[in-house]
């Protein structure tokens, strides 16, 4: 995995990967943050990395209705 500082661009051309029962962390997600219609969703974004780099990276996160984004991280670098 690789770890980011911060996303620093808009997320573009997000997608719907899995939704409710279908995403397999969903009983941790709702244990640690609540919520009922969670939903698994990618996305492009620049971010900048912990050496200071800044690259167009393809990201993943967990999100829900009134609680937002959660769990974001890198899954692999798109330059």
């Amino acid at each position: 995995m690789i770890k980011f500082r911060k996303v620093i661009s808009p997320i573009e051309n997000i997608e719907q990967i899995a939704r409710r029962f279908s995403i397999n962390e969903l009983r941790l997600l709702r244990e640690k943050f609540g919520g009922t219609n969670w939903r698994k969703l990618k996305g492009e974004a620049y971010v900048e990395l912990y050496n200071r780099e800044i690259r167009l990276a393809e990201l993943h996160w967990y999100e829900c209705h009134g609680i937002g984004k959660r769990k974001m991280k890198v899954k692999r670098l798109l330059d």
